[in-house]
């Protein structure tokens, strides 16, 4: 036996909590084949009272605030755990899609033009269309899972978008028309290529957990050269946002083959529609083994700081 067991932290208070608890029983039954394990559902963002640091490693499985944002993690880091995933400072700025796209654009990735704001500080439609395009893409800046995006085409669907944001922070980015990607990267090697096939075309927060609603080709169709492309992007954004562990990047190619990174992920989704798994299984992972390797980073600090 092992001298820890595993602490599998699911729920919280956030828009993603729903897709959080379903994560989080897909891992804890996995988890538990191979550690002692328990599963934890927090109903308050904040760190359960009865683990403990000195025998106990935490799996987070969270989406959203509180457990993507960083804060989280700066508590576990606080209390002395030892947990699966990207730091406190890194988990932020990811979160931050703005900050990380500042990031991976100084390491010399393509990202898609835009630009952020507050909610009581909307720009004009006029000027955004001015600077961006006609067709835009809108989300909000600080969440995952395709959590309110919009794809606003022309002023007067931007001006109606913009007047329902009545808090928050946003974005507003250029549409780039191309295929969707998504690449795991697990312990800084990109693993395989998902390409994302929603029906109607917009990967939103509907299609991308209703059964059915969205097709997945894995690992995708595409030619040596970009696959090469697309996963030596994946692996420099993970390493200039300063991941660890693993995460999840994603890609828009257009039919010329050129392409743009979307965003990272520090915590993906681990349920059955979740792209991780399938990326992981294209490298020869199955979902036990995935969950394993996930834990493989937290185990060793573990060890290191006993």
């Amino acid at each position: 036996m092992e001298n820890f067991k595993v602490a599998v932290l699911m729920g919280g208070v956030s828009s993603e909590r729903e897709v959080s608890l379903v994560s989080g029983k897909f891992v804890y039954e996995s988890v538990r084949k191979n550690f002692d394990s328990v599963c934890i559902t927090l109903d308050k963002n904040e760190l359960p009272k009865d683990i403990s640091p000195d025998d106990t490693i935490v799996f987070p499985v969270m989406h959203g605030e509180y457990g993507e944002d960083g804060t989280l993690q700066k508590e576990l880091e606080g209390a002395g755990f030892a947990y699966a995933g990207t730091n406190s400072i890194a988990s932020r700025v990811c979160m931050n899609k703005p900050a990380a796209k500042a990031l991976m654009n100084a390491a010399g990735l393509n990202v898609a033009k835009g630009i952020a704001f507050s909610a009581n500080e909307k720009p004009s439609a006029s000027a955004a269309i001015e600077l961006l395009g006609e067709r835009l893409i809108l989300k909000p800046a600080d969440k995952g899972s395709s959590v309110g995006l919009k794809t606003p085409n022309g002023k007067t669907e931007l001006e109606d978008a913009l007047s329902e944001i009545s808090d928050g922070q946003w974005m507003l980015e250029s549409f780039f028309k191309g295929r969707e990607f998504s690449v795991g990267v697990i312990g800084g090697k990109a693993a395989g290529i998902v390409e994302i096939i929603p029906e109607g075309g917009v990967y939103d927060f509907k299609r991308k957990y209703t059964n059915g609603a969205t097709r997945y080709e894995f690992p995708a169709h595409i030619s040596e050269n970009e696959e090469r492309g697309i996963k030596q992007a994946a692996e420099k954004a993970y390493a200039s946002c300063g991941c660890r562990d693993f995460s999840r990047v994603d890609f828009l190619m257009d039919e010329r083959g050129n392409f743009i990174v979307l965003e990272i992920n520090t915590l993906p989704g681990m349920t059955p529609t979740s792209l991780l798994p399938k990326s992981a299984s294209c490298a020869g992972y199955d979902f036990d083994g995935l969950c394993k390797k996930m834990l493989e980073g937290a185990i060793k600090r573990f060890q290191k700081n006993i």
